[in-house]
């Protein structure tokens, strides 16, 4: 967390706290959705969702049996609310944590972004890019939605446009899909950026 940022972990378990949570859509997103169905069988694939919130997207990939994932967050309530609704999930799978402090002991094979790059200040950006990389291993995927829009209120949730996003990446990633998502939950729909990027091999820089 840049230390001059008032987007703290006392700043989002408050709006937990008080219900100001309109990112929260209750439910794993259908792009995201398709995506984990087309990554085959439960295996030891590493997967990292960061600034998780509720974490929907770990309580279904857990269901459906994958057991190599981890949850981060800097706010205790939603993680609480996430362990009352998966008990089984591992206790030490969730991480609360600055995602700028976590480290790749060992590295993960793919992280999924879900509201968590917009709720960042955008001056955090290159540094998100940065910390996504030094995440993964090489090859390691990148995946999830970015707001493709601006917003009419000061953030969060922050806008941006996919050109800005690009040059964040391209340090460090191949792009595979940067497009806008064509299953976008109604509101959200045509303001959505769908990114798959692949970490490069160190003979691609």
């Amino acid at each position: 967390m840049h230390p001059d940022s008032q987007l703290d972990a006392a700043y989002w378990q408050q709006r937990y706290l008080t219900g100001q949570t309109g990112w929260d859509a209750g439910s794993i997103t259908p792009p995201l959705l398709d995506y984990f169905r087309q990554l085959g069988l439960p295996d030891e694939r590493r997967i990292l969702i960061p600034g998780a919130g509720r974490a929907y997207e770990a309580e279904y990939l857990h269901r459906q049996g994958w057991r190599k994932v981890w949850v981060a967050d800097v706010a205790a309530a939603p993680l609480r609310d996430f362990q009352q609704r998966v008990p089984d999930f591992p206790a030490a799978h969730l991480l609360q944590q600055d995602f700028f402090a976590l480290k790749p002991t060992p590295p993960f094979d793919l992280l999924v972004e879900q509201t968590f790059f917009c709720a960042l200040e955008p001056s955090q950006r290159p540094q998100y890019a940065q910390q996504c990389a030094q995440l993964l291993r090489p090859g390691g995927t990148l995946m999830g939605l970015l707001f493709d829009t601006e917003f009419s209120q000061l953030g969060p949730p922050f806008g941006g446009s996919r050109e800005e996003y690009r040059s964040y990446f391209a340090p460090y990633f191949d792009f595979v899909h940067f497009e806008t998502a064509t299953n976008s939950l109604p509101p959200r729909r045509g303001r959505e950026l769908f990114i798959c990027l692949k970490k490069k091999q160190p003979s691609d820089s």
